[in-house]
């Protein structure tokens, strides 16, 4: 089963309250792979083929891309902070494992995992605090393993009116070096900007064989923008094996 040690803030609130006010609507709307682009259906499937191993969901929402990653033959589970969309999971996918927790405090081993896909489920990171996630992803993916991350991609780091709460939006640049300080190298890259209302970017990323980082006080520089506006708003038993449960109350 899937885990996360007992951890919560005020950001961790703001998150959870917006999407269970809005879970419903979210899971109408979102929640089935219909709904999702081909061009990222492709990236993730082609993505789960190279790993080897136990996959984490970050930030699994409603659980359909744990689902898609295990039909592409990964021992994928999800974990996620929202606990109605938890509860939507495991009713919809009553074979997979899914836990109610948060992903900067994983209760999984060293190097124990294949991969992580984080899946738009940074977007509400302040930029400052995105390299706490991406540390604890580099801790306990295994050297070699993969990370698939999802984003809004824009011009500068800086913060949007999301439907649920402030989100941000990363140039594809800057993100590759907070994936560099996490103790990753970058494979590839992606955008989609077409036809599309916010441009959308992906990265695919390896964890490195060198010690990982931890997050620092140093790091990238952000606009004032970006700060002030922070405070306003089977395969399956395998993946449960890997990551202890024991979720949030």
């Amino acid at each position: 089963m899937i885990g996360a040690m007992e951890k919560t803030d005020a950001a961790d609130d703001i998150v959870r309250t917006a999407y269970s006010a809005r879970s419903r609507e979210y899971i109408d709307l979102f929640g089935s792979m219909t709904s999702t682009h081909p061009s990222d259906r492709a990236l993730v499937g082609s993505w789960a083929h190279t790993l080897s191993g136990p996959v984490l969901d970050a930030g699994c929402g409603p659980g359909q891309w744990t689902d898609f990653l295990t039909g592409c033959g990964s021992a994928a589970a999800g974990i996620d902070l929202v606990p109605e969309f938890v509860r939507r999971a495991r009713t919809q996918y009553p074979h997979l494992s899914f836990a109610h927790g948060n992903f900067e405090t994983l209760d999984a081993a060293d190097e124990s995992l294949g991969g992580v896909l984080a899946w738009y489920s940074l977007i509400h990171h302040r930029p400052r605090d995105v390299r706490i996630p991406l540390a604890e992803f580099a801790r306990a993916i295994r050297p070699g393993g993969g990370l698939l991350v999802g984003f809004f991609e824009g011009p500068a780091v800086e913060p949007f009116d999301h439907a649920a709460t402030t989100a941000y939006r990363w140039p594809t640049a800057d993100f590759e070096r907070e994936l560099l300080v996490a103790g990753f190298e970058v494979i590839e890259t992606h955008t989609r900007t077409s036809g599309e209302q916010r441009p959308h970017g992906a990265i695919v990323a390896r964890r490195r064989a060198a010690d990982f980082a931890r997050p620092s006080a140093g790091g990238l520089q952000y606009t004032r923008e970006a700060e002030e506006d922070e405070t306003s708003e089977s395969p399956a038993d395998e993946a449960g094996n890997v990551l202890r449960r024991r979720e949030l109350g």
